[in-house]
């Protein structure tokens, strides 16, 4: 109802096998058969990770639990994301509900779709259910044109939140962001070991901050890496949609000024320049090399595998989670950004290309002509 979902346990095929036994719990659990009987009895003397253990391993074999073990839930709170196509987004979404989940907390995750409800639309509504508190990610704190009064309104209101993917200094909240200059440079060294000198960027529009800093990063890295000057290194920066669309475009713009690798703001993106690169007869990665950025799920199984920039999702939505419940407890971190480092994540390696400015490798002769 109006883009909010609430995540709540469907029915188990194990519940129709009727009562768990033991021993599998346990050995699923890795406890001992005593342990598992004690938690699924209520005892207490059992660890709390290990009464998760046991818990995890009741769903995980598909056993309702028993129904003195169904905890009352510590309270609400809200997942804001953009929407559901783009894979890096539901990966976030699943580690914050599986986060919350195991501190008590039942996710609400709220949607937004063309022509739905707006974010703040989705706020409003999780305050009418009373949420504890709410995490953003990717929403309007990332766009440097929305007015950040929408949150310290919020904020004024006593409802505990963190922001992931953005950043805003006249918001006093938690942040949690990958550094994207980290990960731009990373991808263009990579491409410049490679021996690229015609390196693009596709990338989205200006006024978000994660898009700003890729671009400072990557002008910044081909000065320090292929020797361009600013200016010129501008003139390979391509904006567009961070869709696969908006890669296909940009890709193809790139293409025609003489580029011969592109690094993409997101792995959709970058599935389409590879589709840009080969509707022009162009083989990636042989003639064309294309880096994306997220690593989302499936994208190690693409055609070519997609070298990638991997965003710490696990680590940065772990972050955000502890640092919203510290605030929820009244025992707020310190109000800053809390700033994750990317991994590149190489799946095809190509030879050397040969370039014409600087020798970057060695052409093999055959004496015989």
């Amino acid at each position: 109802m109006g883009g909010v979902t609430t995540s709540v346990p469907q029915a188990s095929e194990g519940a129709a096998r009727g009562a768990p036994r033991l021993a599998d719990i346990a050995a699923q659990a890795e406890v001992s058969e005593a342990t598992a009987s004690r938690v699924l009895n209520g005892k207490a003397g059992v660890a709390a990770a290990t009464r998760r253990r046991v818990l995890a391993a009741l769903d995980v074999l598909g056993y309702e639990r028993p129904l003195r073990l169904k905890r009352r839930s510590a309270g609400l709170v809200g997942l804001v994301i953009p929407e559901l196509t783009n894979p890096i987004f539901p990966a976030f979404a699943q580690v914050v509900e599986q986060v919350l989940a195991g501190h008590g907390y039942t996710p609400m995750l709220c949607t937004q779709m063309p022509g739905g409800a707006t974010e703040d639309e989705l706020v409003e509504q999780l305050e009418e259910r009373g949420v504890s508190g709410i995490v953003f990610l990717s929403g309007l704190h990332a766009d440097a044109t929305a007015d950040p009064a929408r949150y310290l309104a919020l904020a004024g209101r006593g409802v505990p939140f963190v922001l992931i993917n953005g950043y805003n200094a006249h918001i006093p909240v938690s942040f949690v962001s990958p550094d994207d200059r980290a990960a731009a440079r990373m991808a263009v060294r990579h491409l410049a070991d490679l021996g690229h000198e015609r390196i693009g960027l596709a990338i989205g529009p200006t006024r978000y901050v994660p898009s700003r800093r890729k671009a400072e990063g990557f002008t910044a890295a081909l000065r320090d890496h292929v020797g361009l000057p600013q200016v010129e290194a501008e003139r390979l920066v391509q904006r567009t949609l961070f869709t696969v669309e908006g890669g296909h475009a940009a890709a193809s713009a790139l293409l025609d000024r003489g580029c011969t690798a592109v690094v993409c703001g997101s792995d959709m993106m970058a599935l389409g320049a590879v589709r840009a690169a080969r509707e022009r007869g162009l083989a990636v990665p042989g003639d064309v090399s294309v880096v994306g950025f997220d690593d989302s799920p499936l994208i190690a199984f693409t055609d070519p595998p997609l070298t990638t920039v991997r965003q710490p999702v696990q680590a940065m939505a772990s972050a955000a989670v502890g640092a919203l419940l510290e605030e929820i407890n009244g025992n707020p971190v310190q109000r800053t950004e809390f700033v994750f480092q990317p991994e590149l994540v190489v799946r095809v390696r190509r030879p050397r290309r040969c370039g014409t400015r600087r020798p970057r490798c060695v052409r093999r002769v055959d004496p015989g002509g």
